[in-house]
């Protein structure tokens, strides 16, 4: 398993050590030979801030490397302790004798609070994910 995720991208700008490189993250089917004919295959542009430094130039090819492990912590944040907290709440709640209407939507209340936690952390989260960005060699 390779300890880094990557993606092509075209530089955007490069100033002061910071450089926007715009990826084109595509869906598992865009690769297919009938992605130009099926709805299903898509690609979003993303604009991404990576901290390098070298100067790159606008236009330039190049790679944007992420550990895996980032990738795992981002999995944590967003899917994994979220999950929990409304199972903990709603399981808790069912057990102690309170109406399942109410028990879900306590656990639904406690997902919207831990997002808005996340939200107000998102400076801080942010900096904990630090992208580097490579020149593609042809």
């Amino acid at each position: 398993m390779a300890e880094e995720i990557s993606h092509k991208g075209r530089v955007l700008s490069s100033q002061d050590g910071v450089v926007k490189v715009e990826i084109i993250s595509q869906s598992a089917c865009s690769a297919c030979h009938a992605a130009g004919l099926c709805s299903a295959a898509e690609a979003k542009k993303k604009e991404i801030e990576a901290f390098s430094s070298k100067s790159f130039a606008a236009g330039e090819e190049v790679n944007v490397f992420l550990r895996r492990s980032m990738g795992m912590k981002a999995v944590l944040l967003a899917y994994a302790v979220p999950l929990f907290v409304v199972l903990a709440i709603t399981v808790a709640l069912c057990y102690s004798g309170v109406d399942e209407l109410v028990s879900g939507l306590a656990g639904v209340c406690g997902l919207a609070i831990w997002y808005f936690i996340v939200y107000l952390l998102r400076d801080k989260i942010a900096r904990g994910y630090a992208f580097e960005v490579e020149k593609i060699i042809n």
